[in-house]
Order: structure tokens, then sequence, then C-alpha cells
């Protein structure tokens, strides 16, 4: 304002100026009535504004967050889980939020962001005072709803106020975005804001929406995936590509226009790429559809410990890597798929099944006589999972056979009897009468146990009555054992459920956890060592941190010389005994041990066996545990196919260390004589190796036939 000229009056100043302004209306057009009321309004909404800005920051300030959580901005994030060999089994979520990067997001995804919420991004400092002013006036004049908040002020929304629709609420969103402005650069606002943002379904982040709507990643996606998921944040349900896919393509079109608008596409680009149809690749990310089983069991096993690491699995982003192979775990499926089909059939087609199936409905009949399977491999040296089945139809049932069920065994459990025989002095070579016997059971009932095919012999060896399965020989032999004595094996090679110690243990009488039992088989292939089972090899917190490391823990149970020549027995399972059709059927010719069995009934059918490199085992039954696969539905039968393309698979196409076994030096081979079972001479028509060890070697040279004085002598001379 000027100064008064000395003497001059205020009245004739105030004529003066009446005056000028008088003159210079007269030389303009008429001012337009919606500018003057354009131009009050504003500087009245100016004036407001500001005045309402500085009163609630003072009032509100309490309400606003910190700077200390401006600064650490912690959406609840996706575990994800991994295979050994790095493909993402799962995630397991509150909110289905995988944190991205900015770098791994494409520039169409932030061309269509910045083209479509907020053209002046880098040009604002969390608010935008042109557009907040443009939508006020529209609203004011034409009764128009029009949006001004900018992708800061939505990110504040998104973190931290909700959709509560208040002046008191954009008044903490402004400064709030305020303060973001000042803590993050503009890269990382745009990061947080796509990591945070919902793109419907129960998906946060433009990662988890690339995953559900099109089943790839997002550096993956196109043009016109990046302007549909863009075109969902103005309206998740109503812009639903899948509740609504007519209204989400009309609005990925407009997001397409904008982004011409804002010169990110030519109008050439733009009418190639809206005639583009919308099409979608649904991948539920509630769905298990990798190993759902075995990822399963690991979330049990993340919810018992995190506790103890002081973590949300569901929210905290944490990667866990596991001990499942994909390859193996493919394999194990493809041999589940060629085989139970198959089995199904014949399990239904026996007579007493096709009898009940009269009186029954076709779904109540199908759901009685399903058969199930519980299917394991694991690395015995190492106690890794390597793959995992543990039922059917995970859709269709939960329950984990391969962790949960508790079955009996049958002659599968007779490793451990013989375990217990030859740790205690007794040989391969021993005899016992393959002959029927009476048992008398703790509640003073009589039992005969019979051979499965109800065969009776003459006197068998340890070796042959193993590899036959011969039942009357291993219940002889339990009683010299002592049956708590094998209880006592079994619980020390990890067998945790009760081992009854009755005769009738001898054929597998008592229930055990598949998981359990062929970890157990693992130590004859792992030189007498228990590794108990382990799924989760590593876990790392979202900034790449180990908070969890799982080393392998053995134990020695057996002895190496034990160990060496019990393995060597159950080899003969599969080289002539009743596993040999993984040799004849599936020319699987890699060095391998094993034991089928079958129980009362035909109630359970198992094969279990081992490589040096693999431990893995089959059950199949049906869940009710008292009905029946039907007559000859034994373990070689019905579950012994499964193991046997499973391993020859994984031996002619994965390409894996292999070992071999290790053999003991306390454990040595001897020619003996098979009528006298002494060593043999040089006149013994027939004779045979086997393996002793020191204890239990023959101490004898055959005296039945001839030349025993100079093989006697020649015994000295070695010896």
């Amino acid at each position: 304002m000027k100064r008064m000229k000395r003497g001059q009056s205020s009245t004739t100043r105030i004529k003066t100026s009446q005056k000028t302004s008088v003159s210079n209306t007269a030389f303009k057009p008429a001012a337009n009535k919606d500018t003057k009321k354009i131009i009050l309004i504003t500087s009245i909404s100016s004036a407001f504004l500001l005045f309402v800005v500085l009163f609630f920051i003072f009032f509100i300030k309490d309400d606003l967050p910190s700077l200390d959580k401006l600064e650490r901005i912690d959406p609840a994030v996706a575990t994800q889980v991994y295979s050994s060999d790095g493909e993402l089994l799962h995630t397991f979520f509150t909110s289905n939020r995988t944190y991205t990067p900015y770098e791994r997001i494409p520039s169409s995804v932030v061309d269509a962001l910045i083209s479509t919420e907020d053209r002046s991004f880098y040009d604002h400092w969390g608010l935008d005072i042109y557009g907040i002013f443009r939508a006020l006036i529209i609203d004011i004049i034409f009764f128009e709803r029009q949006g001004a908040s900018t992708i800061t002020m939505q990110l504040s929304r998104n973190l931290y106020f909700g959709y509560e629709q208040t002046i008191l609420r954009k008044i903490k969103e402004a400064i709030t975005s305020i303060q973001i402005e000042k803590t993050y650069s503009k890269h990382e606002i745009l990061e947080m804001y796509l990591n945070v943002n919902p793109f419907g379904n129960n998906t946060f982040g433009i990662q988890a929406a690339a995953k559900r709507y099109f089943n790839k990643n997002v550096e993956d996606l196109k043009v016109e995936e990046s302007a549909l998921l863009i075109g969902i944040l103005k309206g998740q349900t109503f812009y639903s590509p899948i509740r609504h896919p007519d209204r989400a393509l009309k609005r990925r079109n407009v997001v397409l226009s904008m982004m011409v608008a804002n010169d990110k596409l030519t109008k050439a680009e733009f009418d190639s790429l809206k005639q583009i149809p919308m099409t979608l690749d649904l991948n539920d990310p509630n769905e298990m559809k990798t190993a759902p089983y075995f990822t399963e069991y690991v979330r049990r096993q993340l919810n018992s410990m995190q506790d103890s690491l002081g973590v949300n699995i569901y929210e905290d982003g944490l990667r866990v890597y596991t001990t499942l192979n994909n390859r193996f775990q493919h394999f194990m499926e493809k041999s589940v798929a060629n085989h139970i089909d198959n089995l199904q059939e014949s399990v239904r087609n026996q007579r007493d099944f096709r009898e009940l199936k009269k009186t029954m409905s076709d779904s109540a009949f199908k759901e009685l006589t399903r058969v199930e399977i519980a299917f394991v491999a694991i690395n015995p040296h190492t106690g890794h999972i390597l793959a995992m089945i543990g039922g059917r139809d995970f859709n269709k049932s939960k329950f984990n056979r391969v962790t949960q069920a508790k079955r009996q065994p049958g002659s599968a459990f007779k490793p451990f009897l013989y375990t217990a025989a030859i740790d205690n002095g007794f040989s391969p070579a021993d005899q016992y009468l393959n002959q029927p016997t009476v048992e008398i059971n703790p509640d003073g009932t009589r039992w005969t146990p019979e051979n499965y095919d109800k065969s009776v012999g003459g006197l068998t060896t340890l070796r042959e009555a193993m590899y036959r399965s011969l039942n009357l020989v291993a219940v002889r032999l339990i009683n010299d054992v002592n049956p708590r004595n094998v209880a006592k094996y079994a619980k020390a090679m990890g067998i945790t459920t009760q081992v009854r110690p009755f005769s009738s243990l001898a054929l597998g009488s008592s229930e055990v956890i598949p998981l359990e039992i062929v970890s157990a088989y693992g130590v004859f292939a792992n030189n007498g060592l228990l590794v108990k089972p382990i799924a989760i090899a590593k876990i790392e917190d979202k900034n790449g941190n180990v908070i969890y490391q799982k080393s392998p823990e053995s134990q020695e149970v057996l002895s190496p010389e034990t160990t060496h020549i019990v393995r060597d027995m159950m080899q003969d399972v599969i080289r002539r005994g009743t596993g040999y059709a993984v040799r004849r059927d599936y020319n699987f010719m890699v060095p391998a041990g094993g034991k089928t069995g079958t129980t009362n009934d035909y109630t359970n059918a198992w094969f279990i066996g081992y490589t040096p490199d693999i431990a893995a085992g089959v059950w199949v039954g049906l869940d009710d545990a008292n009905q029946s696969l039907g007559p000859g539905m034994t373990g070689t039968r019905a579950a012994l196919p499964f193991w046997g393309e499973f391993m020859s698979s994984v031996y002619d196409s994965v390409n894996f260390i292999r070992n071999n076994f290790v053999e003991s030096p306390g454990v040595f081979e001897v020619e003996i004589c098979l009528d006298s079972k002494k060593e043999a001479g040089a006149y013994c028509p027939n004779t045979r190796k086997e393996l002793f060890t020191a204890k239990n070697r023959p101490t004898e040279v055959c005296d039945i036939h001839g030349g025993y004085e100079s093989v006697k002598k020649q015994r000295k001379r070695r010896f």
C-alpha cells in the first residue's frame, strides 16, 4: 500500500480511489458471474481450509501416526513356503499379500496407476492443492462428486485410517500424507502403495493380484493385464473380473485411454490393446495344489513353532524352505495315478462288496469302499522328507495318513524282530521249524498262527524265513528273543506308538505311524544311524535373516555289524522273495532292501524299502480299519507297484548323488555246509555263503562229509 501525500485528506483519497475504480470499470467488459463466484468460493475455501487444517493439527495431533510408526511401515505379508528345489509350494496368510520390491514392478503397472489415480504424482508433496480446489468447485457448482486424493493420501488411508467418510478422516489423511512424502522417496511410496492396496478376493498387493487373476508373477504382466489390475482399484467388487467381467473389461479400456492422455501409450497402441479380450487364469491362493498333505504338515509345524520364534506365520512375510523335492513329488503322484484306479476297481469288485452295494446308495458305497494311500520318501542320511502323499484327495479329506494314521504293519514289522535276534547272537543261518504252533493269548484264548499260503515245512534258516515272510518261524523266534526285547528295538529305531509285547508282535499286531516306520527302515540304509524326519530346513524373516535352521540329528541305534547283516537279509526279499516283483516288473536293479506287509483279512497292505539314498514306504487300505481290501490283496499285489514305479522313475530320471551301502569290517562272509550248518569243508556238496560277526561265526568245520582232518588243519593255518 502507498503512503498518502502530505496534506491530502482521507476523503480526497477515497474519492480519487472511487474515481479510478469507476474509470477502470468503464473500459472493461462486465465480469462473468460464474468467474466471480468461483473466485469468491476459492478465496473462502482457501481461508477456511487453512483455518481448519491449523485448528485440527493442534487438536488431533495425538491421533496421527507417530514419526517412528511412519518410518516403520510394516503391512501384514503372507508367508511363502518353498520346496528344496526353489519352487513356491504355497502361501499362508491372513490377507493374501506378497511384498514385491519396486524394481520387480513393470513400468506398465506404474504408468497405469499414475495415469489413472494421480498424474501430478511426481510434482506434489502429498497434496494436490489445485486438484482439491478443482474437485471442491465442481462438487459445489455442478453437484458432481469428485475425488482429489493423491496416491500418497490413498496410501495413508489404507495404512491408518480406513474408509470412514468424514472431514476429520480427510484432514488426518492429508497431514499424514505430507509426513509420508517427507519420509519416503516417490519410488518407495509407489512400492508401498502397490503392495498395500487391496485388489479384491482377499488379495493384497500387485504380486498377489497377478498370481490370483493371471497365475503369473508381476514382472510378467502384459500392458492390458496391468491396466485391468489397476482398474480394479476403483471398486474391488464392482469391477471384479471374476464376478463382473464386462465391467472389468470396460474399466480396463478406460485405464488404457487414460494412459494415452498421459502420453504413456500411443493412440495406435490403445486401438490395438482395447481389442484384446480379457483372459483370466485364476489361481486360488487358498488351494494347496502341490503336495497339499506335506504343505499342511508344514503349516501345522509352523503353528507350533511361532510362539518360540516370536513370529506370526500368517502376517510376517516369512520364507520357509522345506525339504520336499518337486521332481520326487511328481514321480510319486504319477505312480499313484497310474495304479490307484485299477486297485480301486479290484477292491469294489470283490464278492462281499458287490453284495453290500445292493443295500446302499451309490455315494455311500463309494465312500465306504474308497481305497486310501499313504506314501512317503525320506533321505535316510539327512531325515529330509522328499515327497509325501497322505491320501487320495486333500479336498475331500485333510486327514494325513502318513503322519496321523495308526495301522497294523503286518509282516513289515518283522525286520525289528530279526534285528533284535541278530543283535543278540543269532545268525541268518540259524534254523527254526516251519511248523504250526499254538500260542496262549493274555486273555487265555488260543492263537494258532499260519503262514500266508497255509504252507508248512521243516527246519528253515532265518534268512529264508525273512525273504519268504514265514509267520510260523517268526512266532517261534520271538519267543526265544523275547517280545519285550523286540519292542525295545522298535522304540529305539523311532517307533513312538504303543508296541504291545506279545507273541503276535512278530506278525505286526501293534499299530505304527507310516512316517515313523519308513524312517526306522532308513536306519538300515544309514549304517545304524537314526535321523528323525525333517520337513522344514530353514526359515528366514522378510528381511532375509535366518531365524530357524534345522540340521540333521543322528543317533546310533544299531551296531554297524547288525545293520549290515539285517540289511543283507532284507535285500534277499527283493532279490528272490516277496518283493521280487520290484526287479521283475519294474526292472529296478539298484541295490535295495525291503519288506512286504499284510494284515489279517487283508485290511492293510504295505511295502517299505530302501536304497543307499532313499527310504520309502507305501500303505494302502480303507479308512475303516475293519474293512478288507479283499482276498489276495497282499502287500506284494496292492502296495508294491506304487513303490516299484516310483523308485524306478526316480533313479531313471533324477540326477542326484548316489551312494553305496556301507559295509562293516566286523562282518565276515563264511561258506557253510547246508547239511551240517557248520563251516564248509572241501568235500561238502551243498554250500552257501553267509554273513556272521566275530561273536556268532561257526566255530567248527563240517564233520559230515569227508576230509574233515585236512580241512581242520587248513583252518588253523588260515586263522
